[in-house]
């Protein structure tokens, strides 16, 4: 058996799609699950949609999400250029197409833009333009009167009418389309580049892939892909189509979701290693039913014949809950440098953040989650006094009036204000005076936060914010409650 050979060919045209990054996640998988080598090609033929820096975004997020390829263009491995306007310059393409003229499977096509449109007819509510092997007919001395005179052309393909072709995929099986039904397609533009469908054709065979993966929308024209194989007598590879990513309504996943990119993710405060192990199941699933993956435990378990046919939904919660789960499994020095800005946003007063940094690590999904969290340690906001009503601590306004005024006292005498001998302190004040814990503790955090859902209790607070802030805070909630 052959070396297995997987290629990513992006197009340089901007961030990069959810469904790129799964492609190029998926034939990397490929290619490692097997040991074989996984490729970078630049697929630049269509000058017009080019984005300056795109192409800064295509390495940065290879190397970002480990995604480390084998060859590409700032790796030679023997199979170069890995640009197709670099291989278009060298010739490659035109040689190529020459070949099909001479064997009677392309011809050159003079038609105009005028007359290619006279060709349109409405099918349902789509309007289709199949050529009509109009040039096919030029005898070899109009032809060559025609290039002589310097009239624009495109070399197209020669389709067969008759019969069928059977294009096989790995993962949707056998598909027959009627050869009438395959429009002679163009090979050469008019300026000189290559197609999307040729260029592919010869880059794949001539840089040895040996599977090639892609999205499903390609499975349509893949029947004229294999006519040109077999037209050149050449292999043709083990074809992987993907399924569609569609948002939660089911619709195509578009940059107006946005979350359509792997730049969108990162701004939103997705991890990377989360977004990567996210993307995989987007149309894989594992035997097992397991969902969190380190990318070298993919590539141990990665079988592609598991792979779905139907579209895979992209759900956003799923994606923030599989991120909080590798923020809980995160280093705490490396959690806190990254949480670090989101809580200067939030905090100007000089605290310990470190350890506001470890009350929120396992309540939070994303970064951005961070600051309306903590906001109460820079200022109490304003807040309702029916916040002190508590059914199940069996507390309302009255009751923690009361008791904030006669603990305010006994945390003015303490001078340990660390977590452990402030729990201590209440627990046992609580025990003295007939209340339940709940009944001191509501009271107090309610005091210093002025909120509902704090990432910790009461005498944690009491710590961060240290004697000063939190007697001041407390005896701002006696006069409120007053």
């Amino acid at each position: 058996m052959s070396t297995v050979r997987t290629r990513f060919a992006p197009s340089p045209t901007g961030r990069m799609h959810v469904g790129n990054l799964r492609t190029a996640l998926y034939a990397y998988l490929i290619a490692k699950h097997e040991g074989g080598s996984f490729m970078l090609r630049i697929e630049d033929t269509d000058q017009e949609r080019f984005v300056e820096g795109a192409l800064d975004i295509i390495y940065r997020t290879l190397a970002k999400t480990g995604l480390v390829h084998d060859e590409g263009p700032d790796k030679d491995g023997g199979y170069g250029p890995y640009v197709q306007s670099e291989r278009n310059a060298q010739g490659i393409y035109l040689k190529y197409a020459k070949q099909l003229i001479e064997q009677g499977d392309a011809y050159y096509c003079f038609c105009t833009k005028e007359r290619l449109e006279s060709l349109k007819s409405q099918v349902g509510d789509k309007e289709i333009a199949m050529y009509d092997k109009h040039c096919l007919h030029l005898s070899k001395e109009e032809v060559e009167a025609k290039l002589a005179a310097g009239e624009p052309y495109v070399i197209r393909f020669n389709m067969p009418t008759e019969g069928t072709t059977t294009f096989s995929d790995d993962i949707y099986g056998d598909i027959t389309v009627p050869n009438n039904e395959l429009d002679d397609l163009i090979l050469i533009k008019s300026d000189g580049y290559p197609t999307y469908n040729f260029a592919n054709v010869i880059d794949d065979h001539l840089m040895g892939i040996t599977h090639v993966v892609r999205g499903n929308e390609y499975l349509s024209s893949s029947p004229k892909y294999n006519r040109i194989y077999e037209a050149f007598g050449w292999e043709i590879p083990t074809y992987v189509h993907c399924p569609l990513i569609t948002n939660e309504e089911h619709k195509k996943l578009s940059k107006r979701s946005g979350h359509s990119s792997y730049e969108d993710l990162l701004e939103q405060g997705f991890l990377t290693e989360a977004i990567v192990n996210y993307v995989a199941l987007l149309g894989w699933c594992p035997e097992d039913n397991q969902e969190i993956f380190s990318l070298e435990e993919l590539v141990k378990v990665f079988d592609y014949h598991h792979m779905s046919k139907s579209p895979a939904v992209f759900d956003i919660q799923k994606l923030k809950w599989m991120n909080g789960e590798y923020m809980k499994a995160m280093d705490d020095e490396k959690f806190y440098e990254m949480a670090l800005p989101y809580l200067k946003q939030a905090i100007t007063r000089e605290i310990d953040l470190k350890k506001v940094a470890s009350m929120v690590k396992t309540r939070i999904e994303v970064f951005p989650d961070i600051p309306e969290l903590v906001d109460f340690f820079e200022a109490v906001p304003e807040y309702d006094n029916a916040m002190y009503t508590h059914k199940k601590m069996k507390t309302n306004p009255e009751i923690s009036l009361e008791v904030l005024a006669k603990v305010l006292p006994v945390l003015e005498a303490q001078e340990d204000y660390s977590n452990d001998a402030l729990y201590e302190l209440l627990c046992g004040f609580a025990k003295e005076n007939g209340y339940k814990n709940g009944q001191i503790l509501w009271p107090i955090r309610t005091a210093l936060s002025g909120k509902q859902m704090t990432p910790a209790g009461a005498t944690e607070i009491l710590e961060v914010l240290g004697k000063e802030e939190s007697l001041k805070r407390i005896q701002a909630a006696i006069e409120k409650l007053s």
